[in-house]
């Protein structure tokens, strides 16, 4: 197959691979717009269930969790089952599970189906980055990739607009529904058109990694979403106390283990722990935020799901802007000007939104949330592309399964400790005064100011960040084009 496209080499376009192009773009699209429809979606969906917004932020915290489960594992399965089959069979999960939670009759069922759609949705990119990768000729893989990045930047900012507006004129059940159709065409396409990958021999898998993982990580969200309410309470302290034993487990067994589900050998570099920590501690200020400001904007200030989309919509668009740009100054100045730049406006933003009232003009909040989306677009690329290039040559291929699925630990830890926190202070300021929207205006700000402080230490540690001792260069090609991928699929 490699012989055939380096004599058609010449003759190549984006045509060619337009089938194969197609089935990935439109299953990336419809993980992507489900994860940001969510936060949308989550104030109609906690009203129609009676419940409350700790209980419910689960269904977006389960799904980051199961996320991040099968990330590690996407590698290993399309190396022993063959990238096709395996990609077509998280599309049809995805779908599934997409159906089921459409029809969901409660909380624990909505929570459930959410966790089967993550299992699918976890595989979705890096596969099908991956298979695309291997198909495009080395001198056409930029504008291969720059077409492949559309729905990274699409889907975020129309997610919100798409969810708001079935949300307020249709019903919330359709933010998953409408996965049924596209789900359908994504798999009937790449049936066709996704070409059949060789399998690979591959070690054995690490079971006890797959065990002790998930358990660790989702006790440890547990943990610090009941954290939020009180420390010292029965089920905080069980969460944290499993978890952190799992954890401690988990890191013991894959250290030991010559294939390890994820490499953390890479700690030892000095380089990549800066740059991981600082990642994590803007993921955190930054994730935790983007749940909050959709309840804000629709239980406090009373505005629908649709322009709740439409607030929203600036901050993804200015994000979408930056990034690029944050890209190629990395090339020129390196990563600590721009994570020092990015997160201090990002944390200026954040003390902005602590400061909000129930006379604050809506103009205020989007240049605020403009202000957040450019901070992130511009330090976000730089710190991940940092992380990448601080990791010891031989190990960057196993580097980019341990950094996303990571990334979305955070994010379910940042979810889950927000809302928990959000929850507690409201509860807090019911005792100061008798108006509940005074308690809830009070209880938000409170929550943009953690998310502040979170963000400025972030920031603060970026001042210690250098530039990336060279490692040796990695020899084989298909190597490189792998850790390449991964990277685009992660990041």
């Amino acid at each position: 197959m490699s012989t055939k496209k380096e004599n058609n080499n010449e003759a190549f376009s984006i045509k060619t691979i337009i089938g194969p192009l197609l089935a990935v773009i439109v299953g990336m699209i419809m993980v992507i717009l489900d994860s940001t429809a969510m936060n949308v979606a989550l104030p109609g969906i906690v009203k129609d269930f009676k419940s409350d917004v700790s209980t419910m932020q689960w269904s977006i915290t389960g799904y980051t969790l199961a996320l991040a489960a099968v990330i590690p594992l996407a590698g290993w399965m399309t190396d022993r089952f063959g990238a096709k089959k395996i990609f077509l069979i998280t599309i049809v999960l995805f779908t599934l599970g997409s159906v089921l939670c459409s029809v969901a009759q409660n909380p624990e069922q909505l929570i459930i189906y959410r966790v089967i759609q993550g299992l699918g949705g976890g595989m979705v990119a890096p596969i099908g980055m991956a298979m695309i990768f291997r198909l495009a000729p080395p001198d056409k893989i930029g504008a291969v990739m720059g077409t492949l990045g559309v729905p990274m930047l699409l889907a975020p900012a129309l997610g919100p607009v798409l969810a708001g507006y079935l949300v307020e004129y249709v019903t919330w059940h359709w933010i998953f529904l409408i996965n049924l159709p596209i789900g359908i065409i994504a798999l009937l396409v790449g049936m066709k058109f996704l070409p059949n990958v060789e399998r690979k021999t591959v070690p054995s898998l690490d079971f006890l990694g797959i065990i002790l993982a998930p358990i660790a990580f989702a006790m440890l969200a547990y943990g610090v979403s009941e954290g939020g309410k009180s420390w010292t309470s029965t089920e905080t302290l069980t969460g944290l106390i499993v978890g952190g034993v799992a954890l401690i487990l988990f890191i013991i067994v894959e250290l030991r283990q010559k294939q390890p589900l994820l490499e953390l050998r890479v700690f030892g570099s000095s380089d990549f722990r800066k740059g991981i920590v600082i990642a994590w501690i803007s993921q955190i200020a930054l994730f935790g935020v983007m749940i909050i400001v959709p309840l804000f904007l629709q239980t406090v200030r009373g505005y629908g799901a649709l322009d709740t989309g439409l607030i929203l919509l600036p901050q993804a668009l200015a994000s979408g802007v930056m990034m690029p740009i944050g890209g190629r100054l990395y090339d020129k100045i390196g990563a600590r000007p721009l994570a020092i730049t990015g997160l201090s406006i990002i944390t200026a933003a954040l003390v902005m939104l602590s400061r909000i009232s129930m006379d604050t003009s809506t103009g205020f909040i989007i240049t605020c949330l403009v202000m957040m989306g450019a901070g992130m677009g511009l330090s976000m690329m730089a710190i991940n592309t940092h992380v990448l290039q601080s990791a010891p040559k031989h190990l960057v291929n196993r580097v980019t399964p341990l950094t996303t699925a990571a990334q979305q630990v955070m994010v379910s830890f940042a979810v889950a400790g927000m809302t928990g926190f959000l929850t507690s202070r409201i509860t807090d300021h019911m005792t100061e005064t008798a108006n509940p929207i005074e308690a809830s205006v009070a209880a938000y700000g409170d929550t943009f100011l953690l998310a502040a402080g979170i963000a400025l230490a972030g920031a603060l540690l970026g001042t210690i960040l250098s530039r990336p001792k060279q490692q040796p260069e990695l020899a084989p090609d298909d190597e490189t084009k792998d850790a390449n991928t991964a990277m685009m699929a992660g990041h």
